[in-house]
C-alpha cells in the first residue's frame, strides 16, 4: 500500500499543477512548459526500454522524430489534430516493429544494437535535410529540408478541426499525458510481464531456459517505447507549431540518453526531472548566450557518469537514508542489524 501510495504521488502532483499552473504562470512559460513535458514524456519511453530491458537505444530520437513529422503532416492534410496525434503515435511503434525484428531476432550484441539504432538516426536526419525540393512533400505539406515544417496546427477539439484550444488547455492536457505514461509505465513495470522483462535484463540465457521468448518481449518493449517517443514527439509539434529535421540530429539523441543518466536509470520519476531540469537550463543558456549548451551536457554527462553513476534521484535517497535495492524503483527504508 505504501509502495502504490510513493507512486501516486508524483503523477498526482502533475495533474495539481496542470489545473493550477494556467492560474499562476504567464503563456510564455505555459508554452514552454509544455514542450519540456511533450520531451519528459519522449524520455520517459528510453527510460522504460533501457532501465526495464536494458536495451539502450541511441537512435530513440529517431521515434520521437517520426511522431513529429507525422503529426505536421498529418493535421495538414486531415485538419483533425486528434488524428494527427493518432498517426503520430502509431507510425513510429510500425517502424519499430519493422527495425526491432531485424535487432533482436539476428541476436544482435548490445554495443551493435547502440551503433545500429545510432546510425539510423543520422539517416533520418541525412535525408530529411535533404527534401528543400518542392517535390518532396505529401499532400500539400513540403517537408521542407533543412527548414522543416512550420504553420503547423495546434491541438483542436476532437471533430471541431477549427476549434483550436488554448495555451491553458494545451498546457494542462500535456502534463495529463505526461502523468498518464507515468502511471501506465509504472504498473506496467510492476506487472508479471514487466517481472519478466527485468528478467530478461538481468540474464537472457536464464530467461531463455525458463521458456520465455526474450526476443519477443525485446520488441514489445521496442515498439512501447517507440509508442511512447511518437506520442512526445507529435504533442511537441502541436505545442511549438514546427517540426525541422534537428529532431533527428545527434544532440537530440544524446539529450534523452543525458536525461535518463543524469535522472537515474531504472527509476521514472528522475529522468522527468532532469528532462525539464536540463532544458530549462538549455532555455536560460541560450537565451543569455552564456556558454555552448552542448558543452555543458557533454560535461554533465560525464561529471555524473564519474561522481553519480546510478543519478541524481538514487543519490538524494542515499543521502537521505533510503535505500534503493533495485531497478524496479521501490524505495524501502534501510533495515537495521538486528
Amino acid at each position: 500500500m505504501l509502495r502504490q501510495l510513493r507512486y501516486a504521488l508524483f503523477p498526482a502532483a502533475l495533474v495539481l499543477f496542470a489545473i493550477l499552473g494556467p492560474f499562476i504562470l504567464e503563456p510564455f512559460d505555459l508554452v514552454n512548459l509544455s514542450a519540456f513535458s511533450a520531451m519528459a514524456i519522449a524520455a520517459l519511453g528510453l527510460a522504460f526500454v533501457w532501465g526495464t530491458l536494458g536495451i539502450l537505444n541511441l537512435g530513440h530520437s529517431v521515434f520521437f522524430g517520426l511522431g513529429a513529422y507525422a503529426y505536421a503532416i498529418a493535421v495538414s492534410n486531415v485538419g483533425d489534430s486528434t488524428i494527427a496525434v493518432l498517426v503520430g503515435t502509431v507510425l513510429p511503434v510500425v517502424f519499430s516493429l519493422v527495425l526491432g525484428y531485424f535487432l533482436f531476432f539476428s541476436r544482435l550484441g548490445d554495443v551493435y544494437l547502440g551503433v545500429i539504432t545510432l546510425c539510423v538516426t543520422l539517416i533520418f536526419y541525412s535525408f530529411m535535410t535533404s527534401t528543400a525540393d518542392p517535390w518532396f512533400h505529401i499532400g500539400p505539406v513540403p517537408l521542407g529540408g533543412f527548414n522543416g515544417i512550420t504553420a503547423v496546427p495546434s491541438l483542436n477539439i476532437p471533430g471541431d478541426a477549427q476549434g483550436f484550444l488554448s495555451t491553458e488547455a494545451t498546457f494542462s492536457i500535456c502534463l495529463m499525458a505526461l502523468a498518464g505514461i507515468y502511471i501506465l509505465l509504472s504498473f506496467l513495470r510492476t506487472s508479471d510481464a514487466g517481472r519478466i522483462m527485468t528478467a530478461i535484463r538481468e540474464s537472457e540465457l536464464r530467461s531463455e531456459l525458463l521458456g520465455y521468448d526474450i526476443r519477443f518481449y525485446k520488441l514489445v518493449g521496442f515498439a512501447i517505447s517507440a509508442a511512447i517517443a511518437g506520442l512526445g514527439g507529435a504533442l511537441y509539434t502541436a505545442v511549438m507549431g514546427f517540426v525541422s529535421p534537428n529532431v533527428f540530429d545527434l544532440p537530440q539523441a544524446s539529450q534523452f540518453v543525458l536525461w535518463v543518466i543524469a535522472g537515474g536509470l531504472g527509476t521514472f520519476v528522475g529522468p522527468v526531472v532532469a528532462s525539464v531540469a536540463f532544458q530549462l537550463l538549455s532555455s536560460h543558456l541560450g537565451a543569455n548566450a552564456v556558454l555552448n549548451t552542448e558543452l555543458i551536457f557533454g560535461a554533465t554527462i560525464m561529471l555524473f557518469v564519474l561522481l553519480a553513476p546510478q543519478g541524481l534521484l538514487p543519490m538524494i535517497l542515499k543521502l537521505s537514508n533510503l535505500s534503493f535495492p533495485n531497478r524496479f524503483g521501490s524505495l524501502r527504508r534501510k533495515e537495521k542489524p538486528a
